[in-house]
This record gives C-alpha cells, sequence and structure tokens, in this order.
C-alpha cells in the first residue's frame, strides 16, 4: 500500500491487510487535518461559513474515521482505538508546536 490516506488504512484494515494495531501506529504517526475550520473573526467570515456543509466530511481529518464507523466499515472497539490514535498524534503535534513557540 503506498497511500497514508485514511481510507487506504480503513480499506487495509477492513481487508486483513494490515492489523488494527498497525493502523492505530500510522495514524499516531501521520498529520490530522481539522476537521473545523478557524473561528470566524467578522460577520462576513461567519456568513461565507454558515453557506458550507456543516455535515461535510474534511479529507484527512478524524471526520474519515468517525464515517467509517458510522457507515459500520469498522467495529465499536476499532473506532475506539483509532479515535485515541488520532488524539495522541494531535496531542503530540500541539506538544511540539507548543515547545517550539516557547523557545523563540
Amino acid at each position: 500500500m503506498g497511500s497514508d490516506d485514511v481510507l487506504d488504512l480503513i480499506d487495509a484494515l477492513k481487508s486483513g491487510e494490515l492489523r488494527l494495531d498497525e493502523v492505530a501506529d500510522r495514524f499516531r504517526q501521520r498529520t490530522w487535518r481539522r476537521s473545523k475550520g478557524p473561528a470566524a473573526e467578522n460577520y462576513e467570515e461567519m456568513a461565507a461559513g454558515a453557506q458550507g456543509d456543516p455535515s461535510a466530511n474534511v479529507p484527512g481529518s478524524i471526520d474519515e474515521v468517525i464515517a467509517a464507523y458510522d457507515r459500520g466499515e469498522i467495529t465499536r472497539e476499532q473506532y475506539r482505538v483509532l479515535a485515541h490514535a488520532v488524539a495522541d498524534s494531535i496531542n503530540a503535534e500541539a506538544a511540539r508546536a507548543a515547545e517550539g513557540g516557547s523557545s523563540e
């Protein structure tokens, strides 16, 4: 498997190509996109945001993991493990950013 795409990893899990712990490790190593954009700073940004589809999944975000669970593609246990792996990755990225900001 050449891609580190979330859906490809979930497909590899479903097909048995990768074990749950392997997918979780890859989830911990990747960078995750935010599923929501930054907060609106003015009325125009708020109005523009209101025009978007609030239910649209953001590719490369935890939205794809949630959607796979909602579609029944992964079990509750798989979802729990993968969601924790995503959280680990996001927390590690935030810690690195905080360390980088404090050294300036």
